[in-house]
C-alpha cells in the first residue's frame, strides 16, 4: 500500500509539517501552527491519529495543542497544567508520550509529570515524582529544571522512564506512585572527582527505548554515551570511537535493536556545534561497540550549528528514514538509514524536535 511521510517540526515559532510521499524524495512544507507559539515538542499518536504539539514559555505559560485533521484546524488546553499554589508555577511543556492504555503524558518545566486521559483536554498531576525525597536536591541545567525524555514501557502502562536535566533518569513500576533513580554507571564530570558517579544529579539530554525489547535503552549525557540492557538500573559506556562524550539527540533503528543514530557536538565550553564544523551523524550497527560518521550530502564546512535533545527520528520504512533539524533552521533527511543525505527545509526558526509519521495514502 502507498505511504505518506509526516516530519513534525517543534520551533521556537511553530509547528510546522513537512509531508511526501513514499519516496521520500520531495517533501512539501506547511505551517506554522500553533499561533507561532514556541513548540518543543510534537508527536502524533497512533491511537487516535490526533496531533498533540508541547509549548510555552513563562510569558505564553503552559499548553498541549491538539489537531484530528493532521493541522488544518487547532485547540489548545492548559487545564490541569498546573503545581498546587505556592509553589514554582509551570511554564511550559517539553515533552510528550502516548502511553499504552490510552493515556497521554507530558513532561513539564520546572520538572514533573503530568497525565492526561482525555486526550489532552484536561490534565492531572503524577504526584509521585515530585514527592521523590531528592526532589529538594534536584538542579537545573543550562536551559532550566526539564523532564524532557518519556519513555513509556511498550506493553506495561505501569512502568515508564523519564529523564531529567539536570536530576537524571528515573523509572517506576507502579504507575507513577512510586519511583527509582536509574542513573548506576553514568559519569557527572562537573562534580569533584571522587563524587563523578553520583545517584541522582546527571545531565541526562536524551534516551530512548530499542524497539522490539522492554529493557534496552540509550542515552546521551553531557559527559558520555551510554546503554543500559537492564531498564536503567546500571548503565555502560558506548562513546569509545566517537569524536566527543557531549552531545544531545539519540535514535534508535524502528526494527533492529543495535543501530543507534548519534550527533556528538564539540564539547559543552567549545561551542556546542559540529565537531571540526564538518556535519555527520554517527551510527552503530553493534549496539555501541564501533560506530561510523555518516557525511555524504551533508555540510563539511562551516557547520556552527548544534541539533537539540528532541530534534532527530526516524522512520517506519524499508530501508528506515533518518531525520534531524538544526538550530540555525535546516531540516537534513536520509532515506537510506544514513548512507545519504539531502537538505528538505531551511530558513525555519531553531528547531526544537523532529518527530516522524508513516500514514497509509
Amino acid at each position: 500500500m502507498a505511504k505518506r511521510i509526516l516530519i513534525l517540526i517543534g520551533t521556537k515559532k511553530g509547528l510546522f509539517v513537512a509531508e511526501s510521499d513514499g519516496n521520500r524524495k520531495n517533501f512539501r512544507l506547511r505551517g506554522p501552527y500553533c499561533n507561532t507559539w514556541p513548540i518543543h515538542h510534537a508527536i502524533l499518536d497512533p491511537a487516535t491519529g490526533a496531533i498533540h504539539a508541547a509549548g510555552g514559555n513563562e510569558w505564553f505559560g503552559p499548553a498541549v495543542w491538539t489537531s484530528h485533521d493532521l493541522g488544518a484546524t487547532w485547540t489548545h488546553s492548559s487545564e490541569g497544567l498546573a503545581y498546587p499554589e505556592g509553589e514554582e508555577p509551570v511554564s511550559a511543556v517539553w515533552s510528550l508520550a502516548p502511553g499504552r492504555d490510552g493515556t497521554l503524558y507530558a513532561g513539564v518545566q520546572p520538572a514533573g509529570l503530568f497525565r492526561s486521559t482525555d486526550g489532552g483536554r484536561t490534565w492531572s498531576h503524577v504526584n509521585g515524582l515530585r514527592d521523590h525525597p531528592s526532589r529538594p536536591h534536584w538542579n537545573p541545567g543550562g536551559a532550566g529544571l526539564i523532564l524532557h525524555s518519556l519513555v513509556p514501557h511498550p506493553t506495561d502502562p505501569d512502568r515508564i522512564w523519564v529523564g531529567i536535566s539536570s536530576a537524571g533518569v528515573f523509572g517506576t513500576d507502579d504507575g507513577g506512585r512510586t519511583w527509582e533513580p536509574r542513573n548506576r554507571g553514568t559519569r557527572a564530570d562537573y562534580f569533584p572527582e571522587d563524587q563523578r558517579y553520583p545517584e541522582l544529579g546527571q545531565c541526562v539530554h536524551c534516551m530512548v527505548l530499542a524497539p522490539g525489547t522492554d529493557q534496552l535503552l540509550y542515552q546521551q549525557n553531557h559527559c558520555g554515551m551510554y546503554r543500559s540492557d537492564d531498564g536503567g538500573r546500571s548503565w555502560t559506556s558506548m562513546e569509545n570511537g566517537l569524536p566527543s562524550s557531549f552531545g544531545f539527540p539519540a535514535a534508535v533503528h524502528p526494527r533492529d535493536p543495535q543501530t543507534v543514530y548519534l550527533i556528538p557536538l564539540n564539547g559543552d565550553s567549545a561551542g556546542r556545534f559540529m565537531p571540526d564544523a564538518k556535519t555527520a551523524v554517527w551510527r552503530t550497527r553493534d549496539g555501541g561497540a564501533s560506530w561510523q560518521a555518516m557525511r555524504a550530502g551533508l555540510p563539511q564546512e562551516n557547520a556552527y550549528f548544534g541539533v537539540l535533545r528532541q530534534a532527530m527520528a526516524v522512520d517506519r520504512m524499508e530501508p528506515a528514514g533518518v531525520y534531524f533539524g538544526t538550530g540555525s533552521g535546516e531540516i537534513y533527511a536520509s532515506a537510506d538509514e544514513g548512507d545519504s543525505w539531502s537538505q528538505i527545509a531551511a530558513h525555519l526558526p531553531t528547531i526544537s524536535s523532529v518527530e516522524t509519521h508513516v500514514l497509509d495514502a
